[in-house]
């Protein structure tokens, strides 16, 4: 496989962090790029002005804490990479990014940050296995 394009969803845990070291890894080896991703939560419309501006500057900035680790650590370790936090389902989100980025593969935790939700609500994990249009790098 050709891997010039790599999705890296991350939310900070210890599982992104250990997809993390996998992507880096992949990503030296064949001179690829990363694309580190953040998936903030949706900010509901419901809210009104000026809350839904406050909500998204509190969703934003999580997410710009979470890649900050990430930016830092890719710095240091010379990896090529760009960055983008975008809102909703995480598991639609990554799924739609990396078609829309045209990724080569997607390298990601086996859990999120909560490993209860995902056996109450459904794993992000499992739901981007079944929808991505490319491989998916599960790592524990």
């Amino acid at each position: 496989m050709n891997v010039k394009r790599i999705l890296l969803p991350v939310d900070g845990s210890r599982h992104s962090d250990a997809a993390a070291t996998s992507a880096v890894d992949m990503a030296k080896s064949s001179n690829a790029e990363i694309l580190l991703l953040v998936c903030r939560k949706p900010v509901p419309n419901e809210l009104g002005e000026p809350n839904v501006q406050w909500v998204l500057n509190h969703y934003t900035q999580d997410a710009e804490n979470i890649l900050s680790a990430y930016r830092e650590r890719f710095d240091r370790q010379d990896v090529v990479y760009r960055d983008r936090i975008v809102g909703g389902r995480p598991g639609e989100v990554i799924a739609d990014v990396a078609k829309a980025e045209d990724c080569d593969i997607i390298v990601m935790g086996s859990k999120g940050k909560s490993d209860l939700e995902g056996l109450l609500l459904g794993s992000v994990t499992h739901k981007v296995l079944h929808t991505a249009h490319c491989p998916v790098l599960v790592v524990k």
